[in-house]
């Protein structure tokens, strides 16, 4: 098993870079990578991490996934590394995606300044007319699919977010025909809820297409190579939170179990990893909003994590003096997810929601 520099033999644990530019300045810019095979055949899990520069928990939960699930300041990395025992399989790390983003701890890469997770897969046309970042999205794209049988692209959310799992609609009319995607769902949905996070299913298709979705890490390898494809959030960004990087840990080894990878999750880790679970009892869909319609400051009634009701306040805007210039009211069922800028112009979203989500999960791609 070859992963770039990387190389493994049933029953080895290696690390190397996957080259994906060259720099004006000389040397090229490279992904960190960490693989395990295990001693008989089986599945291959992708764990990619750091697409997003600011959002160090899930770079630090995709480092720790070979080490036994040890943090950098607990337990032996020497007694850690190694590969899971009884692993059937390979599972394939790459914590830092966006180098020129962590190096800034900024969102965005210094290429080009937009979001690097909106350019898989490679676009069609003129590729000497592809930008740094697209090339790079490109490389990182074809190594995935090349091998991957199961993909979580780790994230984080709003500061304060509670984790959850984000499942993408599945796209039928050009790459699959409408059955082969509801196979592809009901896999995808069984992913999703083996990872023990609380899955919220992506935007509706239209939303999902004006926001660039279907080309993101996990959206692409989904909807265009029909690879069951993750994203999971874990928390807030800019700063590293042990116990939900300790869920991101437990998540894969969830993933592994539920691919025939392992037999069971490691009784540490599955120790160390706290309780996550839905506070609704009903299938539920990310929405940003509702927006609104003054200026000011949101003052949030609700702690992310929190149920309400259809009509429920949510927060208050207030002018800078304070004073109160509108309450905003819930569109549906659902709860909190966290809360954006409080800082608020006319027209913006004030939070990010779960609500209530009677839609389909295989939608035409159009």
């Amino acid at each position: 098993m070859n992963v770039g520099t990387a190389s493994a033999a049933p029953g080895e644990r290696a690390t190397g870079t996957l080259e994906v530019t060259d720099l004006p300045t000389g040397g090229a810019e490279r992904l960190p990578v960490i693989l395990a095979r295990g001693e008989r055949e089986g599945p291959t899990l992708w764990l990619t991490g750091g697409i997003h520069g600011n959002e160090v928990t899930g770079v630090a939960a995709v480092q720790d996934v070979l080490r036994g699930g040890v943090s950098a300041s607990g337990g032996s990395p020497d007694e850690a590394d190694g590969v899971p025992e009884g692993l059937r399989g390979t599972v394939v790390c790459v914590p830092m995606c966006n180098p020129a983003g962590i190096r800034r701890v900024e969102r965005t890469s210094y290429y080009h300044d937009d979001d690097p997770n909106r350019h898989f897969p490679p676009a069609e046309g003129d590729a000497t007319r592809r930008r740094v970042q697209e090339l790079i999205d490109e490389r990182l794209y074809e190594a995935v699919v090349d091998s991957a049988d199961a993909l979580l692209d780790v994230h984080t959310a709003q500061v304060g977010s509670v984790p959850f799992v984000i499942r993408d609609r599945v796209l039928h009319g050009e790459r699959r025909e409408e059955g082969d995607a509801e196979a592809l769902a009901e896999r995808l949905a069984a992913l999703a809820d083996a990872t023990g996070i609380p899955v919220v299913t992506e935007y509706p298709a239209e939303e999902y297409a004006d926001r660039n979705l279907h080309r993101s890490t996990a959206g692409a390898v989904l909807n265009e190579a029909g690879v069951p494809s993750l994203t999971v959030e874990l928390g807030g960004h800019e700063t590293i939170a042990e116990p939900h990087r300790a869920a991101g840990v437990a998540a894969a080894y969830r993933a592994m179990v539920h691919l025939g990878m392992l037999d069971a999750v490691p009784e540490g880790i599955e120790a160390a990893a706290p309780t996550l679970e839905s506070p609704v009892a009903f299938p539920v869909r990310r929405f940003r909003g509702p927006n609104a319609s003054a200026a000011g400051f949101c003052r949030p009634r609700l702690e992310p994590g929190a149920a309400f009701a259809e009509g429920d306040p949510l927060a208050d805007v207030v002018s800078p003096h304070g004073e109160a210039r509108e309450t905003v009211a819930a569109p549906a069922d659902g709860y909190v997810l966290g809360w954006p800028s409080p800082t608020t112009y006319e027209n913006d979203p004030v939070a990010s929601l779960a609500v209530r989500d009677d839609d389909g999960l295989v939608v035409p791609r159009s």
